[in-house]
């Protein structure tokens, strides 16, 4: 049993009117607003001189369209326009096409990026005491740093280039983009993105980590980490300047160095006798002498670093060690030694279990790379860039508000959206009730005829409701103007179930019914024998003749350039 071919080239289109296929958008977007969003974006992102007029007109609209779009799982300009399926129009004002979100992402530039990664910042800070999205930031705090590789694909792509990376265990060179990231994390709350910049492919990991860790340790502050701050890296960021920042900031690091010789004359002289096993959380026990199934050991030593550099610190060396499985018969223990440089107060073991935790900020790539950064859509790096720093602020407006009093009275029930799309007539509304469902507009960046406001329209009061004339549907002149994309690829006399995106047919009928046939001058009919008159036998229908080289050129004389397809994404 086998579908037709057809069905394989099929696309869902999801078109009613009356239905919304994210409704989760609401409070995404009212946490977003709540946390001034919009209000961020108009006073900071100035675009002054464009390439295209008006595409960097309303950058607030535009960027909070891009944020919903990731929100509902967009991963490239194409899918942002799953915020204008259904009825998301009637829901949300200011929806902007694909097209135009494109258009106005290549008119960003680095300072434009730059003043992207602010309004990032400030929107964290904002949503942090709005809400209670890292509890336990004042006692506590924690900064991870790492870079990750976007594979990207074709010469066109701006800043694509070769960088090693590992896939499945293994060493490939490839292609790409390489994001750096900053997370902040608390004991009690889960990892958030702090700050992201996109960089070439080629570019170093830790290229640009020590600006990158002063501004996460200022949003760190700005958020209310007013006690203790831990900053954890790998090896990449065991360098002086990503420490000699923490230091001149005064917050504690925990990084990996890179064996060299003084690191490995340390290790050899820590003794034998200080070497402690280490419990691991979630570790398992032999059940017959209650020993750790694990071999693990931790020791540490005093070490002095950067000796070469004007600024050497001297820290603690905790080296944690394990057997080599893959020599069992030795005649001795070989041991695995693994360094880190920290200035961390805690003990010893603890030391080791906290800076393991670093590992968390892989969850968030993980999250990252499932959805906007599944793809860096844009030829222009610029672009790329503001796309990876407004993926950054997606998972930030999906965290949950923090929970308010009950209050004293129950609020009147309101008419659920929902009941317009009812089979049944739904009842007639009480007198003095609303026109509409609006989700509470509390906090900065709230106000009328906000940007992706969250309003549905109801029946009239005084008015039954009924499935006719509950949500009437707009008339044409009162929907959004569509871009010159919109109105090729999204026809007005198009059927709204029927896919825009047909695949081409390899042979084009004329008319309907005639078809014509290779051979020059010759025509068929599908019920009739073909004909070689110079004309055709049917009214509406001519030979197609070549044009002669001289017919193909224009009135000044000039051959015409070959016309070339622009790609706008």
């Amino acid at each position: 049993m086998k579908l037709p071919y057809g069905w394989s080239r099929t696309t869902l289109v999801f078109d009613e009117q009356n239905l919304v296929s994210c409704a989760g958008l609401v409070p995404v977007m009212a946490l977003a607003e709540r946390a001034g969003l919009s209000e961020l974006v108009s006073s900071r992102v100035v675009i002054a001189e464009t390439r295209v007029r008006s595409a960097a007109a309303n950058p607030a609209g535009k960027l909070a369209s891009i944020v919903a779009g990731m929100a509902a799982g967009a991963d490239c300009i194409d899918d942002l326009d799953v915020i204008r399926s259904g009825g998301m129009r009637r829901l949300f004002a200011g929806v902007y096409a694909p097209a135009t979100l494109g258009q106005f992402l290549r008119e960003f530039t680095h300072g434009h990026t730059l003043q992207l990664a602010s309004v990032a910042r400030a929107h964290l800070v904002n949503l942090v005491q709005a809400s209670g999205l890292l509890p336990g930031i004042g006692t506590q705090a924690f900064i991870d740093i790492d870079s990750l590789l976007r594979p990207v694909y074709g010469h066109a792509k701006l800043g694509g280039s070769f960088e090693h990376t590992k896939i499945a265990g293994r060493q490939v060179l490839r292609r790409g983009l390489s994001p750096l990231a900053t997370t902040l994390s608390t004991s009690d709350g889960a990892p958030v993105v702090a700050g992201i910049r996109l960089r070439a492919g080629r570019a170093a990991s830790g290229k640009g980590a020590a600006s990158m860790v002063a501004e996460a340790i200022a949003t760190a502050r700005a958020a209310g980490a007013t006690g203790a701050i831990l900053m954890r890296g790998d090896s990449a960021f065991g360098n002086h300047a990503v420490v000699g920042a923490c230091v001149k900031a005064g917050v504690r690091f925990s990084v990996v160095l890179t064996k060299n010789p003084a690191v490995t004359a340390a290790i050899a002289s820590i003794p034998e006798h200080a070497w402690t096993p280490v419990h691991y959380p979630g570790a398992v026990t032999d059940p017959d002498t209650g020993d750790l199934i694990s071999d693990a050991e931790v020791a540490e030593t005093e070490f002095t670093a950067f000796t070469s550099t004007r600024h050497p610190v001297t820290a603690r060396l905790i080296v944690r060690r394990v057997r080599d499985r893959a020599r069992d018969q030795e005649l001795f223990p070989v041991w695995r030694h693994h360094p880190f440089f920290t200035n961390n107060t805690e003990p010893t073991a603890q030391a080791d279990i906290t800076h393991r935790r670093h590992a968390i900020i892989e969850t968030v790539f993980a999250d990252l790379i499932d959805g906007p950064l599944a793809h860096l859509p844009s030829g222009r790096f610029a672009a790329n860039s503001a796309w990876a720093i407004c993926a950054a602020i997606t998972p930030t407006c999906s965290a949950p508000p923090a929970p308010s009093p009950a209050p004293a009275t129950p609020p009147p029930a309101a008419l659920p959206c929902a009941a317009t799309s009812s089979p049944s007539p739904p009842e007639s509304p009480a007198p003095g009730a609303g026109e509409s469902c609006t989700y509470p507009s509390t906090g900065p960046g709230q106000n009328s005829g906000t940007t992706f406001g969250t309003t549905c329209s109801g029946p009239r009061p005084g008015r039954h409701a009924s499935p006719e004339t509950s949500h009437p549907p707009p008339r044409p002149d009162q929907r959004p103007k569509e871009s010159w994309a919109d109105q090729h690829t999204n026809p007005a006399h198009a059927k709204p179930t029927t896919n825009h995106r047909k695949p081409r047919s390899p042979t084009r009928p004329v008319h309907g019914s005639r078809l014509r046939d290779p051979t020059r001058g010759r025509w068929v009919k599908p019920d009739g024998p073909a004909t070689t008159s110079a004309t055709a036998p049917y009214p509406s229908c001519r030979p197609v003749r070549p044009r002669t080289a001289r017919q193909r050129r224009p009135q000044g004389g000039r051959a015409a350039a070959p016309r070339q397809r622009r790609l706008d994404f």
